[in-house]
């Protein structure tokens, strides 16, 4: 009997060992993506090169892990449209340049981002906020994390299945500005209202497990961060 409460007390230390080094980890990710995409509004132009190549490495390490890069590519081609579309008609050719340099400032600053998502769990990212954030804030941003993935499963297909019922919002349509709205009221506001109706769902959930009820919350360790 001693021997096995001798063993039960090493696993459990052990357990515990592992689950502190997941949630050290998680805090300098953390830490590093908020250095990071602050860097990228706040460095000259001169030392973009730089954070750009540190960026390159979170993109390998987040395509290792089998993450997708597709959605970040994609708002930034979206994203450099618009700017150098807007900067051509306000200011000329001559400020194109600048309009390139704020575009790639924003890409630089969601890179971590996404690699935050990829690399670490919700769970873990909100268990790290609520050492120096009110409980219900850090389930907030957690949750909403959790979100973004199934957030853009949910904009692909509403979006494919607008297109299928003759929405005029396909990449050809979308040149023509008279076509703009129809994109709001037919991706944009489902998508909102899908978004409400998760919300919902979540705070519903949260309730049911009495969440808010312990003045200390406790954070689940699931068994994917084993892996």
């Amino acid at each position: 009997m001693w021997v096995s409460c001798r063993r039960w007390r090493l696993r459990a230390r052990r357990r515990w060992s592992r689950e502190k080094q997941e949630t050290t980890l998680c805090a300098l990710s953390l830490f590093l993506v908020c250095v990071l995409s602050a860097c990228a509004f706040v460095l000259p132009a001169d030392l973009l090169l730089p954070l750009a190549a540190v960026n390159g490495l979170l993109v390998l390490h987040g395509l290792a892990r089998r993450g997708s890069i597709m959605g970040v590519v994609k708002l930034g081609v979206i994203q450099l449209t618009i700017t150098l579309s807007l900067y051509l008609l306000l200011y000329g050719v001559d400020h194109l340049a600048q309009g390139a340099v704020v575009v790639g400032r924003i890409i630089l600053a969601t890179i971590p981002g996404w690699w935050l998502c990829i690399t670490a769990a919700p769970e873990r990212i909100g268990e790290v906020l609520s050492a120096f954030l009110p409980s219900k804030w850090a389930f907030v941003v957690a949750a909403s994390l959790s979100l973004l993935p199934y957030m853009a499963d949910e904009v692909r297909e509403i979006y494919q299945i607008q297109c299928l019922r003759g929405a005029r919002i396909t990449p050809k349509a979308l040149r023509n500005p008279k076509n703009w709205p129809e994109l709001v009221y037919c991706v944009l506001f489902p998508v909102l209202i899908q978004l409400l109706k998760l919300s919902r769902q979540m705070a519903v959930a949260a309730q049911s497990r009495h969440f808010g009820k312990s003045s200390r919350a406790t954070h689940w360790h699931s068994p994917r961060d084993k892996k």
